[in-house]
């Protein structure tokens, strides 16, 4: 026990330094943002004792503030103001990026990889472009929903269903997009599915169906599901070119410069989770034929359902592709057995298509929806081919699939 802290020790520490680096660099004002339009008054409520008044006031992802509660009362112990809340309900996502970097660098570092490799997967799981990004927006919960996903398959991983079950249950109660990572657990499990899942339902169940009591919360997350119309139409997405122009973007929108057909509006969130459950069960009928299918293959599977989420939302946000980033890093140094290379490509293309390549700069939304395109088409393509052409992908890479041993559990 005293080796493995001496060994994890100087990673530790340098998750501690990224995250906190990243968390002042990102937190330093809630004004304008989601945090302040959708979940600072729930969050006024609950620190005033109000917890109906919570319950009322919860966004859609109102579970996931149920689940960082404890964490927005750490302030009063010191007296601290709005600002201290605001970074305090951000503090959980932000030490769960840091867990599963630490565990990572251990997982690497017991294969023989370099200090160089495994100082960049660390950098790419605490301290990225996307999650500073994701932090000025207001959505730490994007990030605690990639490391819960992420961490549910590697426990499936091992056959332990009702555990695997009770982290997807706390990944869905977080924000409902974690229903795209049903099938890869269920893949990773090699048995007591049914547990599973019932593990999750309950889970999810005891953290949402409270927040049900107030009644907004229930509209929230069927108008976020089935959106009967939407001024929200963003670049960034499969679906741009099919949307009429318009000629006067909404305020504070520049990018907004298209309609999002009503047809789609209807169709694009259930469509997301339709695919993603097809893709899971061609994973599925390709593992019952082949017994020699990689390790790994669930994680790659779930980071391809949440490139798949980005690429179907009309609403997909800068935020949205950072548990894609989590899932492609953790696939990589696990299952690829190699340095972070396409996690990085992810990481910095990313935040060029999405937070450089902006209006401001002379790119206008037509341009940054190619430039989009050129990024997530030829990541969907190879993970497909890997997942469902393994013999292309073998022949293309000129050498034999690896399937590593699952590692144990952190």
């Amino acid at each position: 026990m005293r080796l493995r802290v001496r060994q994890n020790l100087p990673a530790s520490a340098a998750a501690a330094i990224g995250i906190l680096a990243v968390g002042w660099l990102g937190l330093t004002d809630w004004l304008w943002t989601d945090y302040d339009n959708e979940a600072r008054p729930a969050i006024d409520a609950l620190l005033q004792g109000h917890v109906l008044r919570f319950a009322q006031l919860a966004p859609s992802y109102g579970g996931s503030l149920v689940l960082r509660a404890p964490f927005l009362f750490v302030p009063k112990l010191w007296g601290g103001g709005e600002l201290a809340v605001y970074r305090a309900a951000a503090a959980p996502c932000l030490l769960a990026s840091a867990v599963l970097g630490v565990w990572l660098v251990s997982q690497m570092r017991a294969g023989g990889a370099t200090r160089i490799a495994r100082g960049a997967a660390l950098m790419l799981c605490v301290a990225n472009p996307m999650t500073l990004s994701t932090l000025e927006s207001g959505h730490p919960e994007e990030l605690l929903g990639g490391v819960l996903c992420i961490a549910a398959v590697l426990v499936a991983m091992r056959g332990r269903a009702l555990w695997a079950g009770v982290l997807l249950g706390l990944a869905v109660a977080n924000q409902e997009w974690a229903l795209v990572a049903i099938g890869p657990v269920l893949l990773a499990l090699p048995r007591a599915r049914v547990r599973a899942v019932l593990a999750a339902g309950t889970t999810a169940a005891l953290i949402l169906v409270p927040l049900a009591v107030g009644g907004r919360f229930l509209g929230q997350v069927s108008a976020a599901a089935r959106p009967g119309g939407s001024s929200i139409f963003t670049p960034w997405q499969l679906w741009w070119f099919v949307g009429p122009h318009r000629h006067v973007p909404p305020a504070g929108q520049p990018w907004n410069t298209r309609f999002d057909p009503a047809w789609l509006t209807q169709l694009a969130h259930p469509l997301i989770v339709v695919v993603a459950a097809l893709l899971s069960l061609g994973c599925l009928w390709l593992r019952r034929r082949v017994a020699a299918r990689p390790a790994y293959e669930p994680l790659l599977l779930l980071a391809l359902v949440l490139l798949v989420r980005c690429a179907l939302d009309p609403w997909d946000n800068w935020y949205y592709p950072l548990p894609y980033l989590l899932a492609i890093l953790a696939w990589e140094v696990l299952g690829a057995e190699r340095p972070p290379a396409a996690a990085l490509v992810a990481s910095f293309g990313g935040w060029f298509v999405f937070q450089w390549a902006v209006p401001a700069r002379g790119f206008s939304p037509d341009a940054q929806s190619v430039l989009f395109l050129t990024w997530a088409l030829p990541a969907l393509a190879a993970m497909g081919v890997a997942l469902y052409a393994p013999r292309l992908a073998r022949r293309l890479r000129g050498g034999a699939t690896r399937s590593p041993a699952v590692p144990a559990t952190a």
